[in-house]
């Protein structure tokens, strides 16, 4: 150890002893000495008190401002102005007065339940020790403090509400924070002992609920004449599980310290960026508080005087590069399992930093000199919870092993510290993403959004609606679209032109020296505005996520709206003025704050148009990565204005169409008196593929695109393929697109690793498929691949063996028939059959001659009408003779062997209206006769406990069987029985994910039954009023199920255990079969193969809004199938025999298969589709990214299968308003899109029951 470490150890731990009573602190000791002994102040016991103004001997620099005083508060904030009454900020953020936030809560130090001390410090001792863990967080940085401010909050308690269960009475907090300041910079250190932190939320006088605390930096509002400018803030941790991890994550590598830098000659945040890690444990963080933090154990790392490179720009999706050097003594084979992935805690992503996520600060991790074997370690966020170590071999980040994060369109180029990204001549961008000069642009993604429209108490919520945006590059002018958007909310939000107008500042035209969003961002940050309506102080936020270029050349981008708007009435047009804004730049931050106005004009009335003006105010910020290595990237200037002008909004009632468009420019900050040159003012005439170069004056000239050719003024497609026949190499072909090409590679080929050479692929043998497999023959054994390189033999059922091998058993050795009935046996099977003078199956005989059914009688009949003096004699033209099955019973489909026309049958031989097809199409009918019990001992209907993970679950006569699939993949060994249910014909299948149950629907009964996944026996929950039941769907954010019923022509809704039935439909239908839920968006659908007119249907959960999706092109459309992920709803159709999708808010359809036998179910589950098919007797896996069978399950005996599922391991995201408390319903809940509707049962007769919507 080294000198007198242990001597200071001991005397702080005395000093901490002293400090607090009894002795004793949360396990840790990583806390400044405090107490009275080092001079502090004991802020008064109470539930709300400020301190006096504590002045600072250095002012505090704090959002680039300087602070000369100080308010402890005991709802551990430090306060920058005095703070205002609790009542008036608890459960807030941002705070009006500003304020440094380790733990804002609503705490209680009455009655001695803890206590606060805080005091100025400026001993050479706290002063080497504050710099010391700032070094920890900022490497590269000298600072030398000339002032500390300690407060600790010690043992404090939450506030207790009267009267209530005290659930949070014994626990305690105790934290502390740390402000440190010189003439020029401040830093906060935060403090989070270990135990320290008891309590994460705390009841509040302004809530009934508790409030989680909140950790982060509030800057002071602006008090202007007129109105309050809000300040800036940034959010460390704000919910419980992020509270929870303080003390064991950290942002300065040891664990429960925090640092951020609060002010400089910046005006924002920083935080430390270097991730906690593991080999810096407790025991070795104490012994480094007490002396000089730097010094580490002689045995463990030392300190060295080589540079390593940290390296930020290089991200994707969210990922952060951090690079510097990690103990290692041995080689990275010989790494214990622990060592080779290191998970650490830290808070979410969502939570830290919200207003300017991830800001990059250019500092560099500690430089650790290794024994030997340097590594490099990779850091990235890992679903929002943690930070992931991957371990590289390489060092230095250079050009030479990083050139794939440059655009193909630009250069890489190494610099000192590390290597940034150039788009090449011709092209715009930030390197990592280039897009060519003058090209149109395409934007897609996703809105989702909960609005609150003017006095409304009910949110309009709407998820996964489509947004596309075309730019016209050379104009600056940006055309936006949003699709689905309410009625009731698309008027209101007609003001929010930013929405699309952040695509306008991406693409704006650019005045000499100056760089729109795209040149700084390629395309990838994200965006956080928040809208105040000065009038009525209504709030909206809104969030906004740039993923660069996707593989079609378009920017994605997600978008949520959330908060408050003024109403517009309907049918009111929205006038906005051109308008300028400006926007700062700062260390990968943009900020921009703007007030303007917009003009409502309301439909007229009596001749006359009443319009008004509102004033809104936007102020937004836009986090980026950006290259810290390339000087000249700073060049840029610290301010732009974007000009706005020809701003158009409209909102179609019909299509429900939101559309917003307006033309941009950046440049200087002027008064208006911008240059006129046509390249600015958009009146070049170049063409929507050329650039245009603006000149002196007013002069200027057009340029064609790259991958474009012409004048400028105009341009066409230049083929590179044509022009560069060997451009894409060998084993490639060449795919010319307008402005550039692809390569693609033939078939058997791949791209490799470099994303440009064509290698061959390396083909897996499917032995099965192929027929190289050494099993027997398919009529007695089974080939079932595995893992597509190897296979496995297994003998069907009636067969033993190896599967090499397989023998017929024969079961008549065993006495399987009745003492008086003949045994027959049959390769794989046997039959029975009674001895003349008895009857029945043969397992069973008793005396006397088997009665025949009515439809033996009547067949018996047909044939004798031909005469028995001529039993060859043709059947008459017009004669129909009735086909009965092997058991005596009709079989579902009749056929006229004279004309050819086909029809189904109920169980007593009538025909089934709508369903008689003509010559060579036989529809699809289902036999109500159940299949005969099965020989050999009953089998029980309870259902076998299913594996965790997600299975297929499908219907094959009296049973369901599942199926497990791994990735996208059915698991084929692991096939088996779910549920028995002897006498039943299952048709359709749904799944319940939230209570883990199957249910189906059953015609022979008929009924509907479920079943749970977790075992047990079934339970049937409607068996009434049914007459032929087969499609069945599940609102499982409802709680309700819905079913087709084919013979009464109905379509019906209930609660999942079958109570308060109600008819959705009973008019309009012939043959409904399949039906789908889609629970989020309050939809359904469902498939009516009514030979006459086939159709897809759909309407709201609560019948409303039905109408006709497809009724074209169609032919037997029996099964269907919605994925809420991709939004798409999928069908199969055995009389066209195809596969189709479409979106149904789009109306496109999509065939994904054609040629297919028989479909009769069909499933979704990743990218691919699920289906079963009559004749194949199979599941069917076909990818729909690819429109190709890649897969076929086939159950050892074959059957004919029926209706398929998804079993989900876990439930789809997403919620309805049905799914908290039933509605608010006293009855049935149904969804609708942005709504629900309560509904009465059927009958209702003594039901206290209302409806209302």
């Amino acid at each position: 150890m080294f000198p007198g470490r242990s001597w200071g150890w001991a005397l702080l731990w005395a000093l901490l002893g002293q400090a607090v009573p009894g002795g004793c602190l949360p396990r840790g000791g990583l806390l400044f000495p405090f107490g009275a002994e080092r001079g502090d102040a004991e802020l008064e016991l109470g539930d709300d008190v400020s301190s006096p103004p504590l002045e600072l001997s250095t002012p505090l620099r704090f959002y680039g401002s300087s602070v000369g005083s100080l308010y402890v508060a005991t709802n551990g904030i430090i306060a920058v102005n005095e703070p205002s009454k609790e009542e008036e900020y608890l459960g807030q953020f941002p705070l009006s007065f500003g304020a440094i936030a380790p733990f804002l809560a609503d705490l209680d130090t009455t009655d001695g339940r803890g206590k606060v001390f805080y005091r100025e410090d400026s001993s050479p001792d706290i002063l080497q020790l504050a710099a010391d863990h700032i070094q920890w967080g900022f490497p590269e940085t000298n600072f030398d403090p000339s002032s500390v401010v300690i407060v600790t909050w010690t043992f404090v308690a939450p506030y207790h509400i009267a009267g209530e269960v005290p659930t949070l009475e014994d626990k305690r907090n105790t934290f502390q924070a740390v402000l440190a300041s010189s003439d020029s910079s401040s830093y906060a250190v935060f403090l989070y002992p270990e135990d320290g932190l008891q309590f994460y939320s705390a009841h509040s006088k302004n809530a009934e609920e508790k409030i989680p605390a909140t950790v982060g930096f509030s800057q002071a509002a602006t008090n202007y004449y007129l109105w309050i400018k809000p300040g800036s803030y940034n959010t460390v941790a704000n919910d419980e599980e992020s509270i929870r991890n303080l003390h064991e994550s950290s942002n300065s590598g040891r664990k429960g310290i925090w640092v951020f830098e609060i002010g400089s000659s910046s005006n924002s945040i920083v935080p430390a960026k270097i991730s906690y890690s593991p080999e810096f444990g407790d025991d070795e963080q104490y012994q480094e508080v007490t002396s000089k933090p730097a010094v580490l154990h002689h045995d463990s790392v030392e300190i060295s005087p080589q540079q390593v490179p940290y390296d930020v720009p290089s991200r994707r999706e969210d990922q952060q590069h951090i690079t510097y050097r990690i103990p290692q003594s041995a080689s990275e084979d010989d790494l214990p399992a622990p060592h080779k992935a290191v998970t650490t805690e830290t808070p979410p992503r969502e939570s830290f930093f919200n207003q300017q996520p991830e800001l990059s600060t250019g500092k560099t991790p500690p430089q650790f000199q290794v024994h030997q074997y340097p590594q490099v370690i990779d850091v990235e966020d890992i679903e929002e919870t943690g930070t992931v170590f991957r371990y590289h071999t390489d060092v230095q980040q250079t050009c030479a092993n990083n050139r794939h994060q440059c655009s193909v369109h630009a250069v890489c180029r190494d610099y000192p510290n590390g290597y940034c990204c150039s788009c090449i001549a011709g092209y715009k961008g930030n390197g990592r993403q280039c897009v060519a000069e003058g090209s149109p642009q395409r934007v897609n993604g996703k809105v989702k959004g909960k609005i609150f429209v003017g006095s409304n108490p009910v949110p309009v919520v709407f998820e996964n609606t489509d947004l596309h945006s075309y730019v016209v590059m050379n104009h600056g002018r940006a055309y936006t679209a949003i699709s689905t958007i309410p009625e009731v909310l698309g008027y209101s939000l007609l003001p929010l032109a930013s929405v699309g107008g952040i695509i306008g500042w991406m693409f704006a035209v650019e005045q000499q020296g100056y760089r729109n969003g795209f040149s700084i961002t390629g395309g990838e940050f994200t965006r956080q505005a928040e809208v105040t309506f000065l009038g009525s102080n209504e709030k909206l936020v809104i969030k906004q996520k740039f993923s660069g270029i996707d593989e079609h050349g378009h920017l994605t981008i997600s978008t949520e709206m959330e908060g408050k708007v003024p109403e517009i009435p309907f049918g009111a047009s929205v006038h906005i003025e051109p308008y300028n804004e400006l926007y700062h730049s700062s260390s990968s931050v943009i900020t921009s704050s703007s007030t303007r106005e917009y003009t409502v004009t309301e439909p007229e009335r009596d001749g006359i148009a009443p319009s008004y003006t509102v004033a809104y105010q936007w102020r937004q910020t836009i986090s980026f990565n950006e290259c810290i290595h390339d000087d000249s990237h700073h060049a840029i200037s610290a301010t732009q204005q974007l000009s706005v002008d020809s701003v158009f909004v409209l909102y179609n009632r019909d299509e429900q169409i939101l559309r917003y468009a307006m033309s941009n420019s950046i440049g200087p900050v002027s008064d208006g008196s911008i240059s006129r040159n046509p390249c600015y003012t958009g009146t070049h005439g170049c063409d929507t593929n050329a650039v245009c170069r603006p000149g002196t004056g007013n002069q200027f000239s057009c340029e064609c695109s790259v991958g474009f050719r012409g004048d400028g003024r105009v341009c066409y497609d230049a083929d590179e393929c044509s022009e560069q026949p060997t451009i894409c190499g060998s084993n490639a072909v060449c795919n010319n697109q307008p402005g550039t090409f692809r390569c693609e590679c033939v078939d058997g080929y791949r791209f490799s690793d470099d994303g440009r050479t064509c290698v061959a692929v390396e083909h897996v043998m499917n032995h099965c498929a192929m027929g190289t497999h050494n099993c027997d023959i398919p009529q007695r054994a089974q080939c079932v691949d595995v893992d597509g390189s190897s296979y496995i033999c297994t003998c069907l059922d009636g067969f033993s063996g190896d599967g090499r091998s397989c023998v017929d058993v024969d079961e008549c050795r065993q006495n399987r028939c009745h003492p008086n009935a003949f045994c027959y046996n049959t390769p794989g099977s046997f039959s029975c059959q009674c001895k003349a003078g008895y009857r029945g199956d043969g397992f069973q005989c008793v005396l006397g001659e088997l009665e025949k059914t009515k439809c033996q009688r009547e067949q018996e009949q047909a044939l004798a009408s031909r005469g028995s003096s001529y039993p060859q004699r043709p059947i008459p033209v017009g004669q129909f003779v009735p086909q009965c099955d092997e058991h005596g019973n009709y079989q579902p489909t009749q056929c006229h062997s004279s004309t050819g026309y086909c029809w189904c049958v109920d169980r007593n031989g009538n025909e089934i209206d709508g369903t008689r097809t003509g010559p060579g199409i036989r529809p699809p009918c289902l036999s109500t006769a159940a299949p005969p019990v099965p020989v050999g001992p009953s089998v029980r209907p309870d259902s076998i406990p299913l594996p965790p993970g997600t299975h297929l679950l499908f219907a094959q006569s009296g049973k369901i069987e599942h199926v497990p699939l791994v990735e996208n993949s059915m698991k084929k060994t692991d096939a088996k029985a779910l549920l028995h249910v002897p006498d039943s014909v299952v048709i359709g299948v749904a799944y319940d994910c939230m209570d883990k149950m199957v249910y189906w629907t059953e015609i022979s009964g008929p009924s509907i039954s479920r079943a749970s996944l977790h075992g047990g026996e079934p339970t049937t929950i409607i068996k009434t009023d049914l007459g032929s039941p087969e499609g069945i769907a599940i609102d499982h954010l409802g709680r309700n199920v819905f079913w087709t019923d084919s013979h009464l022509d109905r379509i019906e809704v209930a609660r999942l255990d079958g109570s308060q039935r109600r008819v959705l439909f009973n008019t309009g239908l012939v043959n409904p079969r399949a039906i789908v839920a889609d629970s989020v968006r309050g939809n359904l659908y469902w498939t009516d193969w009514n030979r006459d007119a086939p159709k897809i249907e759909t309407s709201y959960m609560d019948g409303t809004n039905r109408r006709i999706l497809v009724k074209d092109d169609l032919g037997l459309p029996n099964g269907l199938t919605f994925d809420t992920y991709s939004s798409m709803l999928c069908w199969v159709d055995a009389g066209t025999k195809r596969v189709e999708c479409m979106n149904p808010s789009q109306l496109g359809r999509r065939k994904i298969l054609e040629g297919v036998q028989y479909p009769f179910s069909i499933t979704s589950y990743g990218k691919n589709l699920y289906y079963t098919d009559w004749r194949r007797d199979a599941v069917i896996a076909v990818d729909r990214t690819i429109s190709k069978e890649n897969d076929n399950f086939q159950p050892h005996k074959r059957a004919r299968l029926y209706g398929i599922t998804t079993a989900f391991a876990q439930c789809p995201q997403g919620h309805n308003y049905c799914t908290v408390n039933n509605g608010g319903c006293t009855h049935l809940c149904l969804a609708t899109p942005g709504g629900r509707s309560c509904r009465c049962p059927d009958n209702t007769v003594g039901v206290d029951c209302i409806e209302r919507n």
